[in-house]
């Protein structure tokens, strides 16, 4: 590899690096969500309730999530992105590993925010090197197999974590190396340790591309990406919040939805993962992929505004199927609107993404890939699971009511998203006309 001057890259050696990408977000969503399928056993052991619960699911994760993706994605745009990727990936499964360590909310809190630090690193880095890759009619489609990772993610830590917690939890807990661990710790240590062994493959394969942005130019100052935001606040103001409110709705799906069917339907965690994990691989794994090829094909017919339209696709997709959980009369008409709502709530990861990386100076996608990554998790992450969590316990008061508080986050984030996307349609539009002429 070949980091301080570049390399010429192969188109194949091109999808070489977005599929290897693509496997490091399915380790790095396996790393996050596996701790919404152990919700039980660790309220159990740690005595935590459902808002302390949505702080370590969003906020403590999103804490340095959202912070350290500024600076790195600073490095990113002045250096070897494979070097961050293989770095960030190596740290965020030692803190997954750390936090079957815990014993106390405190010390899982920690662990949390160690993981998002890490996983910091992987997308502004990588959003940065597949723009350099990828010819811009290939775009839409290379940012929907890397988003594809998410969701292939989230389903493999459904159905691995539910397998893995069968699997240990049959003799209570054991002793390794003096210490006793819980069934919940083991799997905690079992899902992080292997992300070490991507992280050496990374290093060792993946090389820069010669030519797109080098550092033989210099990076612009910060000061000059926030000018520039502001200058095309027409586009990024839409942009930050209607997608920020999407990813509302999705991460509330994904963190509270085995909540929801365990204390709706009585269904065991490895149950619970069985069913989740397989509507997140189809339902959100074919969404983003529909939702990639939708933004091509408007993109091919013309429609400039292609990322802004697809989006509100998404977001308008998944008012309905979440407004009817609380109703949902049975586990069948349930998990079908969890797959409808799945499906929707994926399709604004690639355009948002692809206006990140059509718009922006390629000296600039990092840091405005960072500022949104930012923007989206503090407020997307961090608030959504919060506030499902607050519901329960002191709006609803009741655990079983968890279906009324998805409703209400997710419905309400896709009435108002759909609304400020619709916003930012015409000055895309305007700025592509901008550069064709």
């Amino acid at each position: 590899m070949n980091t301080a001057t570049g390399s010429p890259v192969s188109e194949r050696h091109a999808w070489y690096v977005v599929w290897l990408c693509m496997v490091a977000y399915i380790f790095s969503f396996i790393d996050r969500q596996i701790l919404a399928l152990l919700i039980g056993p660790i309220q159990a052991d740690l005595g935590i309730t459902d808002t302390q619960f949505g702080l370590l699911h969003g906020l403590a994760f999103s804490i340095f999530y959202a912070t350290m993706g500024i600076p790195i994605a600073t490095l990113s745009d002045r250096t070897s992105r494979p070097l961050i990727i293989a770095a960030g990936v190596a740290f965020w499964s030692l803190a997954t590993a750390a936090c079957g360590l815990a014993r106390s909310f405190t010390q899982m809190f920690i662990a949390r925010i160690c993981v998002g630090a890490g996983e910091a690193a992987l997308s502004p880095a990588t959003y940065s090197l597949i723009s350099d890759l990828m010819p811009r009619e290939k775009l839409g489609r290379a940012v929907a197999l890397y988003s594809l990772g998410s969701f292939l993610g989230a389903g493999i830590a459904f159905l691995v974590g539910g397998s893995v917690i069968a699997m240990v939890s049959g003799d209570g807990p054991r002793m390794i190396a003096g210490m006793e661990f819980k069934p919940w710790q083991l799997v905690f240590l079992i899902v992080g340790l292997p992300g070490l062994l991507l992280a050496l493959v990374i290093g060792l394969t993946v090389r820069e591309p010669a030519g797109g942005r080098r550092t033989v130019e210099p990076s612009p100052p910060f000061s000059a990406v926030l000018r520039f935001l502001s200058a095309e606040r027409g586009i990024f103001l839409p942009h930050f919040a209607g997608f920020t409110l999407a990813a509302m709705a999705l991460f509330t799906l994904l963190g509270w939805s085995p909540a929801y069917l365990m204390r709706s339907f009585g269904l065991s965690p490895a149950s619970c993962g069985l069913y989740l994990g397989i509507i997140a691989i189809i339902g959100g794994g074919g969404g983003v992929l529909t939702s990639g090829w939708l933004n091509d094909r408007l993109n091919r017919a013309g429609h400039s505004d292609a990322p802004f339209r697809a989006g509100m696709v998404g977001i308008g997709g998944v008012i309905i199927p979440t407004a009817l959980l609380p109703f949902a009369p049975s586990l069948p008409v349930a998990l079908g609107l969890l797959l409808v709502a799945q499906f929707f709530a994926s399709f604004p990861m690639p355009p948002s993404a692809a206006v990140m990386q059509i718009v922006p100076p390629p000296l600039m996608r990092s840091r405005v890939s960072a500022l949104f990554l930012c923007v989206n998790s503090l407020l997307g992450l961090a608030v959504g699971s919060a506030l499902v969590g607050l519901l329960n316990d002191k709006v609803f008061g009741s655990q079983a009511a968890i279906g009324s508080s998805i409703a209400l986050v997710t419905a309400g984030a896709g009435i108002f998203g759909l609304l400020l996307l619709s916003l930012g349609m015409a000055p895309m539009r305007r700025f592509m006309a901008r550069e064709a002429a």
